[in-house]
């Protein structure tokens, strides 16, 4: 049964997404999609700007995020720490995030409670209200974050360390928190030069799920975000690009904080580009073919069984990247055994995937796991509703959305094996070990 299983589920039609999707730009530039999906009276409402940790000021790292905590503090007609209040009072949620290319605010609220929150998300988008004492007490607050989620975890530290070694020219390198010692640096005129470049119609995208229609959205977005001043002349900031990476990077960290040996190894990887996905859904193969499962992976079948040498390992693709992705893998040794014996281990999975390809059954039974979550996605519409914005935000369109699913089914082995002799290149890669301050030698 589960192998006619296996046969049948790859040619079950996917659901299209198109015929729920309508997409309109206003006269000032901002871009909406609305998702319908009237299963429930609720609806997210997402504002995806165009503008992260990437396009910072050289000396400014952080003001994104930084910002992003900003855009809670009131505007003319919003008491500042208010808005997530009222919107909680309304028995909704809200929250915010920023990456290297996007900053997003999103809320989840009653249907019929729209236009309240569409009303508020318009306010704060030009008409925020800063003082130098609300930067300063925020400023401090982001410190403390800091101090929290990087400076008080090693692991954190090394994340951070590898990923300024791995970009040594592109803006990626740097943390999206900031560095501490320019997050010290940041005031108010920063912040409003910021705010007032990035934080326009223009460069920005607004995603509506759930219950509602496209008229009565347009209706609203007009009234609320149609009479707004774009940004006149706004471009995204230019980049400078990567060089090419001609040697691997190796680097350890040590700290009398860690228990165990981590080993992490990031390669360099395309993304996901308009009109053309089909190697980042490769990518998206070979993860998970060599770490996406506790037990079921290549990495894991060779080196937590058998001749055992790691307790844990792992691999990973992030495409969402507007310039470069990357290809993630590492593992914890198992207790005794030597940090280089477990990476000549690892080495050797990866040259024997590089020799022989994926394992036919492994890729069919995956090639169905994509299959069953696409259709399992289509119950979340605040996923629905990240999806389109992250997508749109990274300069993919509605089109490549929607298209994603089947580029996925239409992977072959062949291509997943091409995928990793491109990518997997030790002189692309950047590995490093964090150990115990014992282990130092």
């Amino acid at each position: 049964m589960r192998r006619i299983l296996l046969a049948v589920l790859p040619f079950l039609p996917l659901p299209a997404l198109a015929d729920t999707v309508t997409d309109f730009t206003l006269e000032n530039g901002l871009k909406v999609l609305v998702i319908e999906d009237h299963r429930a009276p609720a609806v997210t409402q997402m504002l995806w700007y165009r503008t992260g940790a990437a396009d910072e000021a050289p000396g400014h790292s952080g003001i994104a995020h930084f910002f992003e905590h900003l855009m809670f503090k009131g505007t003319d007609d919003i008491a500042p720490g208010a808005f997530s209040g009222l919107i909680e009072a309304q028995g909704g949620n809200d929250n915010a995030f920023t990456s290297w290319d996007y900053t997003a605010y999103f809320q989840r609220i009653a249907a019929d409670r729209l236009d309240m929150v569409m009303r508020m998300e318009a306010d704060r988008m030009r008409d925020l209200v800063l003082t130098d004492d609300v930067v300063a007490t925020e400023r401090n607050v982001i410190l403390e974050e800091r101090a929290q989620r990087v400076d008080s975890d090693p692991q954190a530290l090394f994340s951070e360390q590898l990923r300024a070694a791995q970009y040594l020219n592109h803006p990626y390198g740097r943390p999206i928190i900031g560095w501490r010692h320019e997050i010290e640096g940041l005031g108010t005129a920063q912040a409003l030069d910021f705010y007032r470049t990035f934080y326009a119609p223009n460069n920005a995208i607004l995603v509506v799920a759930g219950d509602v229609t496209p008229d009565a959205v347009r209706a609203m977005v007009e009234r609320h975000y149609g009479p707004l001043a774009p940004t006149p002349g706004l471009t995204r900031p230019s980049r400078p690009a990567e060089p090419p990476q001609l040697a691997e990077r190796r680097l350890t960290m040590t700290d009398a904080r860690v228990a165990e040996p981590l080993l992490m190894r990031s390669y360099l990887a395309p993304v996901r580009r308009p009109g053309d996905q089909k190697q980042a859904a490769a990518l998206v193969y070979l993860a998970e073919l060599l770490g996406g499962n506790p037990t079921t992976s290549l990495l894991a079948q060779r080196l937590h069984f058998g001749d055992a040498k790691a307790v844990y390992s792992f691999a990973g693709y992030d495409a969402s990247g507007l310039d470069s992705g990357l290809l993630t893998l590492g593992l914890v040794p198992l207790p005794g055994i030597d940090p280089v014996e477990a990476e000549t281990a690892m080495d050797a999975v990866l040259d024997d995937f590089l020799r022989e390809g994926p394992e036919p059954h492994a890729f069919a039974r995956l090639k169905t796991k994509f299959r069953a979550a696409e259709i399992y996605a289509r119950d979340n519409v605040d996923g629905l509703a990240h999806r389109y914005g992250e997508a749109l935000a990274n300069g993919l369109t509605v089109a490549d959305v929607q298209a994603w699913p089947e580029v996925l089914q239409q992977v072959t082995p062949e291509d997943v094996r091409a995928a990793a002799a491109e990518v997997l290149d030790r002189r692309r890669a950047v590995t490093g070990w964090l150990l115990p301050e014992e282990a130092a030698e």
